[in-house]
């Protein structure tokens, strides 16, 4: 039997709808006011969660990045400076996870370091989302393990020996789903390599999904085909933003066409077995000539 995880009241795996979440990450700019539209927008596209990035500045900045000078819609500045003007604290996720709540989807993070795991603990969060960037973070993973949430563990800018030795850090694989990603912001349609999906479903015994940095909806949609049960896409309000994501990320009528895209897809894939449907009965008296 198909393994399968429990995020929040759905069931994510082989067999099960396939689990959307729209990725706010930072493209908010650090104003609760867009990120609560962009929640809003999210919910309305029929997603199942919205996820969004914490990162303890002073930690995830690289010594050498901290000071380097950056020009920003809020003036020229750090780059530290940078990364603390987009973080949310407490009231801003109470905020949020207030109107998550009012609007009846999930939402969740991608933890950076070990103190935003015990910053997101306070808000009872359905899973914890380990970055491509941190997958060889081996002691943020058994931070996010020991919680005993769910994980969801995205292998952009990965070997298959760093994701195997990633995986093995986990003492069990019962909470945890692997998404394939290629962390290119756009990617370029040759550098998807969506058939790693499979691969990754033969070796693991633990749900695969997909998390695309692509421009346009198509493969995304491939992605359930070749066995994705997950899909992950940056999401903003507007693709002329200012920020380094937006270009790969979806507006609210993509977000929605994905939703619609997915569930028809989901129904056309069927269950492979092949027989004669009742529709095609009629066509079946009037074409065929010999039975």
């Amino acid at each position: 039997m198909a393994k399968t995880v429990q995020l929040g009241k759905k069931l994510v795996g082989a067999g099960q709808p396939t689990y959307i979440i729209a990725e706010i990450g930072i493209n908010h700019n650090g104003d609760l006011a867009i990120a609560k539209e962009m929640v809003r927008r999210a919910a309305s596209a029929g997603v199942d969660a919205v996820k969004f990035q914490k990162r303890t500045p002073e930690v995830c900045v690289p010594l050498s990045e901290q000071q380097k000078m950056r020009e920003t819609p809020w003036g020229y500045m750090t780059y530290l400076d940078y990364r603390r003007h987009v973080e949310f604290g407490e009231a801003e996720y109470r905020e949020i996870d207030r109107l998550c709540s009012e609007l009846g989807i999930d939402w969740f993070a991608s933890v950076w370091d070990e103190g935003s795991v015990d910053f997101l603990e306070a808000f009872d969060p359905i899973a914890y989302k380990i970055p491509s960037a941190s997958l060889t973070d081996l002691e943020l993973l058994k931070k996010c393990e020991s919680t005993g949430r769910p994980m969801i563990l995205s292998t952009g800018m990965s070997t298959m020996d760093q994701i195997r030795k990633a995986v093995g850090v986990f003492k069990n694989l019962d909470k945890l789903i692997i998404t394939h990603a290629t962390s290119a912001y756009p990617c370029d349609p040759n550098e998807l390599n969506l058939r790693v999906i499979p691969q990754l479903i033969a070796e693991f015994d633990c749900p695969i999904g997909y998390s695309g940095h692509e421009v346009g909806l198509i493969p995304s949609v491939v992605s359930i085909a070749l066995g994705s049960c997950m899909i992950e896409r940056h999401f903003t309000l507007d693709r002329a933003m200012w920020g380094t994501d937006q270009a790969a990320s979806v507006e609210p009528q993509g977000l929605a066409k994905l939703v619609k895209y997915t569930r028809v897809t989901e129904q056309a894939l069927g269950d492979g077995v092949k027989r004669v449907y009742d529709d095609e009965l009629p066509s079946l008296a009037k074409l065929r000539r010999v039975q």
